[in-house]
């Protein structure tokens, strides 16, 4: 079957040529506009000897070049690898290398380190943005759209090949790129958004970075595939956001629970927020606590909690909109996708919280594999299952619940313990903002129970009383016996807490 998931564009210019697709701080796109600008990109790409099938890397922040970038390189069949920005040069060339990259559009100098610091990746062109400086010797990416438009066609590709590589964090090891064919991306966004009930009336704020899969499906690709507009933010700051919300009415925010946190945080004396309607949340499991604030907040407003991986296209559950809401769930499968919860031999487990084992899915989203790695993908992809590593359990009506992730299980003394179900306490704590537990080992038994917490600044909590709740609302052999206070926690690229680092942090402070 043929089928390019850039045709979204080329259809909701038809549709809609005069409708807002983009709204920055200073300045609007429409969607012919948008349109336009890609062809020319994708007619540029074209003249400069790029074949379909190349990968193309983006390597930008958000700001309209990334979406001209990235549906004008899908509209030439090139293959987009979008990467972090805040990567290292050294990072850079090991991930541009990967993907075999023939081309890269960036606004930073270190991609141009990493080029002229590797002799394999000289035949890569650069294009830099207007906004980048010292770019002597570099091609301009206004140079590709001053090609001309072409004949505006839409090249044809197999809706099975890959649209899109998608780097995992890397926080456990070498990040791998999963494939994503065309047809994923478009039947994922499709189903989502049905799902959320995202309509042409609405303004998504596009604060996540695009160049992670949720920022890129579940706002971009949704937004254009509901002819929507989007509000963009080039970096996230919780007031800037809160002001963003209510000085251009947008009606859906899509974010992690950094993000959220952080704007309840913050001052919301001069905006009106009563235009948001939905409220999505993913990347990690919302403190319930922190649900419970929002809602008193906006009481107006649908929260829905989403999961999903790089290696699902981003999709996979859903907690909320249509369905029931849960709370402390992930929710149940989105159209088309099966889950499972299966012990260590792969057989399914029975409803249940004491049935918990590892969470695994099936269907549309599941990604192609990973580029160039067949045994990392033979291990992760068994069967046609996605082994996602997230341990879980799940209700009669199969509502699925996270505890932590496979390699975070902390096992003391001979008991099982999960990560989220402390975490879980310790926000009840007035004065808590975030927490995050981890396991160090412990010559007795094993592993030891340690949790590390950010306080509010006037929070008089301490260590002590974190314990003593603790005592007070679970199993012995739960309790934290460390608690460390600290002002914030480490993060990866997204705003994931990296644990990985808070294990050897705690090892650190025992003495290990």
């Amino acid at each position: 079957m043929r089928f390019n998931i850039a045709t979204m564009l080329t259809e909701a210019r038809r549709l809609w040529p005069r409708r807002t697709m983009v709204q920055c701080a200073d300045a609007s796109f429409d969607y012919a506009t948008m349109d336009e600008r890609t062809a020319r990109v994708a007619e540029g790409l074209r003249r400069a000897g790029f074949a379909p099938g190349q990968r193309i890397v983006i390597h930008l922040p958000n700001i309209v070049e990334f979406i001209v970038a990235y549906f004008g390189a899908l509209r030439a069949g090139l293959v987009v690898v979008p990467l972090n920005p805040m990567l290292t040069p050294d990072e850079l060339r090991q991930l541009m290398l990967d993907a075999g990259a023939v081309a890269a559009i960036t606004a930073y100098r270190t991609v141009v380190e990493a080029v002229g610091g590797e002799p394999r990746l000289g035949h890569v062109a650069v294009y830099a943005v207007d906004e980048m400086q010292d770019a002597d010797g570099l091609r301009r990416f206004a140079e590709l759209e001053a090609t001309g438009p072409g004949d505006r066609q839409v090249t044809p590709v197999d809706g099975d090949a890959t649209a899109i590589v998608i780097y995992t964090s890397g926080t456990t090891g070498q990040p791998k790129g999963a494939e994503l064919s065309h047809l994923q991306a478009y039947i994922s966004c499709t189903a989502e958004s049905e799902l959320l009930d995202i309509g042409q009336d609405d303004m998504t704020l596009a604060v996540l970075p695009l160049f992670h899969v949720f920022g890129l499906s579940s706002v971009l690709n949704i937004a254009v595939r509901r002819g929507e507009a989007i509000y963009l933010m080039r970096r996230f700051d919780a007031q800037e956001m809160v002001d963003a919300i209510g000085r251009h009415r947008l009606t859906v925010l899509a974010g992690v629970p950094t993000m959220y946190i952080e704007m309840l945080a913050a001052d919301w004396s001069k905006a009106d927020l009563g235009s948001l309607r939905i409220i999505v949340s993913g990347g990690a499991p919302m403190p319930v606590e922190v649900i419970h604030q929002i809602e008193r907040r906006l009481p107006q407003v649908s929260y829905v909690e989403g999961w999903g991986m790089s290696e699902s296209t981003g999709s996979g559950t859903i907690n909320g909109g249509p369905f029931e809401r849960r709370l402390g769930s992930i929710g149940r499968a989105v159209w088309g996708v099966e889950i499972r919860v299966v012990d260590e031999e792969g057989n399914a487990l029975p409803p249940g919280r004491d049935n918990v084992g590892e969470l695994v899915m099936r269907g549309h989203n599941v990604m192609k594999g990973y580029l160039n790695r067949p045994d990392a993908t033979a291990e992760t992809v068994r069967n046609g299952w996605l082994h996602t590593g997230d341990l879980a359990w799940r209700d009669e009506d199969d509502y699925f619940y996270i505890v932590g992730r496979v390699k975070d299980l902390i096992i003391r003394g001979g008991y099982n313990v999960y990560a989220r179900d402390i975490e879980e306490v310790i926000h009840e704590i007035p004065g808590v903002v975030e927490t995050a537990v981890v396991g160090r080992k412990d010559e007795r038994l094993g592993e030891e129970v340690v949790a590390f917490v950010v306080l509010e600044p006037a929070s008089d909590v301490t260590a002590e009383r974190v314990i003593d709740h603790c005592r007070n609302r679970l199993a012995p052999y739960k309790c934290p016996r460390e608690v460390h206070l600290v002002a914030d926690l480490p993060r990866g690229p997204t705003g994931k807490i990296r644990k990985d680092l808070l294990a050897r942090e705690a090892l650190g402070a025992a003495g290990g």
